[in-house]
């Protein structure tokens, strides 16, 4: 079934990118802005986050944790402070979380076990995405947990949590790795008296978003003992006692999701493009589009902190290599690639993207559907997606499905020589307010 486009509230039309070069510093992470802005809200002490993303996603969590009584506050270019404890002040909110995904799936797991009473919701796109896996999981951890609509989606009703069943905890890990971060967040909440041990059952996506999880609960204090079961999937223990603590100060890196429209630009308009902000010591594993933009075709220079892509650009004849990957580790960057396919020497295929299916859209469907209004042939499956470039690209409008990877990824395809129209574009404020602003500066638009 394919998804529902979205009715343009507005449009923006980007005229040809025959060049793009210069540089821009990324806006701050938001898988790390979102985790850091929750770990503080449970270490002891206060901290100052520094480079914290302003945008829907992380003033959706802001307003979460402020409804909960968390000390949070705004100390000025964007840095804010926030005063930390293992209990949040109010055991009783409201609690919207937009279209937020890994909020509400962090949050909740958090909220189980606060001994309060919480009631989530959404926009109507969330109460259409699975939390099932979560709810099953924590349940037998004694997490009181209610479906309000319908069984298996938001919005939910928390009380408090009651006695603990089981041990160790499992959750799949198939469907989305924030179920797991969601539980590794909470896990000091439930070792007081024991370790906690979390086995994960089936594959592990996306699973540098878990390292990035437990590298920020290390910052934070709390060390999460890594092995595997017997058949060889993940398990994770937290000692009993564990606790967060404040590090004073957090400094939130670039976000390298945002960084992959930049480099594909410097791969597809010649470049050079120089992002800053991520890099080699970059946390994040989207940090890895720079080797598919490298297996592309482009030229990738790259320091500690900053990474740029140039080659000879589409208008010179360059054209990018196809290729056959998977995408299981990067799925929000793999959106990009699959837009740099338009241009390549022959067929792409993405592959292990099924988690694209449960996105703020159903991205599989979504990127078919889009794809080949620019003349691309598209063979859509369960996990993967393969494009055949177009002789020649056809102007289109595309539909955003209120995504904000799709107007992003889409704009790309102005480098190839003909109109885009994209309906919806303020759809990118869930991460990237100003993107297209910074996009403009880059191609002189």
């Amino acid at each position: 079934m394919n998804p529902a486009p979205v009715a343009a509230r507005d449009s923006i039309e980007l005229a040809p990118i025959p060049a793009a070069r210069g540089e821009l510093r990324l806006p701050g992470s938001k898988s790390i802005s979102i985790r850091a802005l929750l770990l503080a809200s449970l270490a002891e002490g206060e901290t100052r986050l520094s480079g914290l993303l302003d945008a829907d996603d992380t003033r959706v969590m802001r307003a979460a944790l402020l409804a909960c009584g968390v000390p949070l506050v705004d100390a000025g270019g964007g840095d804010w402070c926030v005063r930390g404890a293992s209990h949040f002040p109010k055991r009783r909110a409201e609690i919207f979380v937009g279209n937020s995904g890994l909020s509400i799936r962090t949050l909740v797991a958090v909220l189980a076990f606060m001994d309060g009473r919480y009631r989530l919701s959404g926009v109507p796109r969330m109460h259409e995405r699975p939390i099932g896996d979560l709810v099953d999981a924590l349940r037998p951890l004694g997490a009181n947990i209610d479906y309000l609509q319908q069984p298996g989606f938001p919005p939910l009703q928390i009380k408090p949590a009651g006695q603990r069943a089981a041990q160790p905890v499992r959750v799949r890990g198939n469907a989305s790795s924030q179920f797991l971060t969601g539980i590794l967040q909470a896990a000091p909440l439930l070792a007081r008296e024991h370790d906690l041990v979390i086995e994960v059952e089936g594959e592990l996506i996306s699973k540098p978003y878990i390292d990035l999880s437990l590298a920020l609960m290390q910052r934070f204090g709390v060390e999460v003992k890594r092995a595997q079961t017997a058949a060889g999937s993940p398990r994770y223990t937290v000692a009993r006692g564990a606790g967060y603590r404040s590090p004073g100060r957090f400094a939130v890196e670039g976000d390298a999701s945002s960084a992959s429209y930049f480099l594909a630009l410097g791969l597809l308009a010649g470049g050079p493009v120089r992002v800053h902000g991520m890099g080699r010591a970059s946390l994040q594993g989207d940090v890895r589009f720079a080797d598919v933009i490298a297996a592309m075709g482009g030229e990738v220079g790259q320091g500690d902190d900053w990474t740029e892509v140039r080659s000879q650009g589409l208008r010179n004849g360059f054209r990018p290599k196809a290729i056959d990957a998977d995408f299981n580790h990067i799925p929000d960057a793999a959106m990009t690639a699959a837009v740099v396919a338009l241009f390549a020497d022959g067929p792409s295929v993405l592959r292990n993207i099924g988690s694209w299916r449960v996105k703020e859209t159903d991205r599989i469907a979504a990127m078919a559907t889009e794809l080949a209004k620019f003349g691309a042939g598209i063979e859509a499956g369960a996990d993967f997606l393969r494009i055949t470039p177009p002789a020649s690209l056809r102007p289109a409008t595309v539909d955003t499905y209120d995504d904000h990877r799709m107007a992003m990824s889409f704009s790309l395809a102005a480098c190839g020589g003909v109109p885009v129209r994209i309906n919806d574009p303020s759809c990118v404020a869930k991460t990237f307010p100003d993107y297209f602003a910074q996009l403009t500066a880059l191609t002189g638009g």
